[in-house]
């Protein structure tokens, strides 16, 4: 039997408060980067296990530093002075067996490819260098992957808390993201970098988003030409965006630092389309949470899932697992309008048996909990007892941490 307990609660849902602040952090945020990368390693280096090992060894790549570098940017195209640092960290298992795995090699090999992949301008062996800070693990939770148990125990006492369902702000500052970001609008618009942070402020029926934008000097011929990409780029956002909502009414603002008149410190200018080509440093952990987002009127917990083993870190696996809980709760139980699902784990102890799986809902109006407290129950000892299952999604990178 686990330990499931679900109570009601009084507060009105997000989605009917007057106000909420939600913020999206786009691919080429250097805090995006830390995190996209870091997770990565930790697929690359999961895959390696069980190629060699056929199990998963003990890892947590959760640490990393991006260090700035140093540009000059120019209206046609500027210099790189000093490319990029990326710091990885933490701990790995670098062999068993008598067999070797390459970890230095594997993280920097996946940072190259995700480099490549994501980043149009960022050259993955000119712009970036690479320092490995990976460290043996202790014996102690390296221990924990040795005992012949069914089940993986917990590797800390650690707790995550995940909601739902996403209100209409946090949707559309999701997807606002995803929108600037993608492949179309980028053909449309090259002098857009993929470095994007959107801050939605909801007042009432009426949303704002605020994007900021790292511009590409090399699409850029002058400050004027700036200005006018910039026109154009915010009134597509704007019609996307009234397309889109459901609000009263939507106000898109882009880069809202700009000032004409002071030349290229005036405007928000980059080389490679990051600002941490030259400005802005970013580190695992202060970015979007498992869900994309970061939800100021939301709990939210201390633990970055970004590289942790898919295995026994209930760092990772409780917080991606209690949004999945979440979502399944209100998609299953149509009664409830809202609901928080927390998980606490206790050392040691198998990840399916958490010290306390508790879940708060907020009932539709007419509808009393009594009456779907048991199919609430029963949707989250389901969850729990196929966490093998949801591992082995975190495992392959099939759910996205950040």
């Amino acid at each position: 039997m686990r330990n499931i307990l679900v109570n009601g609660s009084k507060r009105t849902p997000l989605e009917k408060q007057p106000i909420e602040i939600v913020e999206r952090k786009g691919v080429g945020h250097p805090d995006s980067m830390c995190d996209a990368i870091m997770d990565q390693v930790s697929v690359e280096l999961s895959k390696a296990y069980l190629k060699e090992f056929d199990g998963i060894l003990h890892h947590n790549t959760d640490k990393s530093l991006l260090v700035a570098g140093d540009v000059e940017c120019k209206f046609g195209g500027g210099d790189v002075n000093e490319p990029m640092l990326l710091i990885f960290g933490d701990r790995a298992t670098f062999g068993a067996e008598g067999k070797e795995i390459p970890v230095e090699d594997i993280a920097i090999n996946t940072a190259k490819k995700w480099l490549k992949e994501n980043l149009r301008f960022v050259d993955p062996e000119k712009h970036m260098k690479y320092q490995v800070a990976i460290r043996h693990g202790s014996q102690g939770l390296t221990d924990i992957f040795k005992r012949n148990e069914c089940m993986f125990g917990a590797n800390d006492t650690s707790a995550a808390v995940g909601y739902a369902p996403l209100t209409r702000t946090e949707n559309m500052v999701l997807n606002t993201e995803r929108y600037v970001n993608s492949k179309d609008f980028k053909k449309r618009f090259p002098a857009g970098g993929e470095d994007v942070k959107v801050m939605g402020y909801k007042n009432g029926n009426v949303l704002n988003l605020t994007v900021a934008m790292a511009f590409v000097d090399r699409f850029v011929d002058s400050v004027k030409d700036y200005m006018r990409k910039k026109a154009e780029m915010q009134a597509d956002v704007q019609e996307w965006a009234n397309k889109q909502s459901t609000f009263d009414k939507v106000n898109v603002f882009i880069n809202t630092a700009d000032m004409e008149g002071r030349g290229l410190d005036g405007i928000y200018l980059s080389v490679l389309g990051t600002s941490a080509d030259g400005a802005d440093s970013g580190q695992v952990g202060r970015g979007n949470k498992v869900n994309g987002v970061i939800s100021l009127n939301r709990p939210i917990g201390t633990e970055a899932a970004a590289g942790k083993n898919p295995v026994n870190h209930v760092g990772k696996i409780y917080n991606a697992l209690t949004h999945q809980i979440a979502r399944k709760i209100c998609e299953e139980v149509p009664e409830v309008a809202e609901t928080c699902v927390w998980l606490l784990s206790q050392i040691g102890k198998p990840i399916d048996q958490p010290a306390i799986a508790a879940a708060q809902v907020v009932m539709n109006e007419g509808c009393e909990l009594s009456k779907v407290q048991g199919r609430i129950n029963e949707v989250i000892d389901a969850e729990l007892a196929s966490i093998e299952d949801f591992c082995e999604q975190l495992t392959y990178g099939r759910i996205s941490v950040w």
